[in-house]
């Protein structure tokens, strides 16, 4: 029994866990007839999994698993996902689209993401096309789950890459999973984009070092910011805006999110430029087309938190895959708030450029950058 035990905490512990067959009948878009209208933003169950290995310096060809709440995978107590952190995810979206199609959004800027990421953690890096695979196999898989198109919701799609291999010393791991889950989700804010919140300055916490892993999507950064962001919620601000961690006096990211800022005077686009910052795919994109169809002025430059108290931005919002945009219309820090002007209402700008980025996801406007991969075809 021992030695069984041991067998499976060894890196060839994949063969324990069972791969499940493909559906023989074709799956049909949204047929597991859920209530899409209101499934909200949360994990739900699906039919399957996708997992890809890499051992002795190549990848295999990954295999489908049985999904689920309690859906699992055996992990070596001595892997270096558990023990020193290595481990990277992402997130991103497919969509039920007017033509009938379903489609990932920007899969390969999601593939370039992870890759950078595992260069900075010595893990072995997934080549773009077996990444976009692995999400497309999931969302192929589980393709009842996609909500349909006009429901506001999409299929999530979360890469997960981690060190699966033992180690006791401080080393990179030599072998190394990729899991893509799935699961449904709807609009964040019923019916579009939702009404301004309320941000905390964090006052007590920095989220990154100048020099650290800021800028990669790597699962220790989030955890950190568990603590402040729930008191952050118990005081009433659902959201919370970083400083930088030399001076604390330049804006950073929100929790989990890029900051965008309208400016009243030009109307510029303006977000912040820094080491620390993760690269948002949402934040390109909008960058893009407040460019390129509103002919905007973009500035990715350090932002004085004295630029929002002096009220030189007109909008606010976080961007990330969850919501798009969430508008920000105040902020708190050091027992003041310092109110937008688009406080009430989201602000024309910021609506603008939701309906367009939205649109493009959905199929309902021309797809000019190239943003969309289709997964399945229209009929």
């Amino acid at each position: 029994m021992t030695l069984a035990l041991l067998a499976l905490t060894a890196v060839g512990v994949a063969d324990a866990l069972s791969t499940i067959s493909p559906v023989a009948k074709p799956l049909t878009i949204g047929a597991q007839n859920l209530d899409w209208a209101n499934i909200g933003f949360e994990f739900r169950e699906t039919r399957s999994f996708v997992r890809f290995q890499y051992r002795d310096g190549s990848w295999d060809d990954g295999a489908e698993y049985p999904g689920g709440l309690e859906a699992t995978v055996p992990v070596s107590i001595g892997a270096t996902a558990l023990h020193y952190g290595q481990s990277l995810f992402e997130g991103l979206k497919a969509f039920a689209c007017a033509d009938g199609s379903v489609r990932l959004f920007r899969p390969d800027a999601n593939a370039a993401r992870m890759a950078n990421g595992a260069d900075r953690t010595l893990m072995a890096a997934p080549p773009a096309d077996l990444f976009i695979e692995a999400c497309s196999r999931a969302v192929r898989a589980n393709l009842d789950y996609v909500p349909p198109y006009g429901s506001g919701g999409a299929l999530y799609v979360r890469p997960l890459l981690y060190g699966a291999g033992p180690r006791i010393g401080l080393q990179p791991s030599d072998a190394y999973d990729l899991l893509v889950l799935v699961t449904p989700v709807g609009d964040y804010y019923k019916g579009g984009l939702g009404k301004p919140v309320a941000a905390k300055v964090v006052e007590g916490f920095d989220r990154a070092a100048p020099l650290g892993v800021g800028s990669v999507k790597l699962a220790g950064n989030y955890a950190p910011d568990l603590k402040p962001n729930m008191e952050a919620k118990e005081q009433g601000y659902p959201i919370g805006l970083y400083l930088d961690a030399k001076e604390r006096a330049y804006v950073e990211e929100f929790s989990t999110s890029n900051f965008v800022g309208i400016r009243k005077d030009s109307g510029a686009y303006v977000t912040p430029e820094s080491a620390a910052i993760l690269p948002s795919i949402t934040n390109d994109s909008l960058m893009k087309l407040a460019e390129k169809q509103l002919g905007l002025t973009v500035e990715r430059r350090p932002i004085a938190f004295q630029e929002i108290a002096d009220g030189e931005f007109a909008e606010a919002a976080a961007c990330g895959t969850a919501v798009v945009l969430t508008p920000v219309g105040t902020f708190a820090k050091g027992g003041e708030e310092f109110v937008l002007d688009a406080h009430v209402e989201p602000g024309p700008t910021c609506l603008d450029l939701y309906t367009r980025l939205t649109d493009i996801q959905k199929g309902d406007a021309p797809d000019e950058f190239g943003w969309t991969h289709v997964v399945v075809p229209g009929p």
